[in-house]
């Protein structure tokens, strides 16, 4: 138990003396920029789907 103790002694000091923080205008801009980035992969991968979909339709419909 007592490492248990130290790990959270040195955890607690790496967090609240070494640890450099963002600014909060910063981590706004970065939430933003993977938000967007989100959206648009999403929406890659949704028409990608789709236009697999009526492609698999497409050829069934032939044969």
């Amino acid at each position: 138990m007592d490492k248990f103790g130290l790990y959270l002694r040195e955890s607690y000091n790496e967090l609240v003396h070494n640890v450099t923080w963002p600014s909060y205008k910063t981590l706004q801009t970065n939430t933003i920029l993977v938000l967007a980035g989100s959206a648009i992969f999403a929406l890659v991968i949704f028409f990608m789907d789709v236009i697999w979909d009526n492609l698999v339709t497409f050829i069934y419909d032939l044969v």
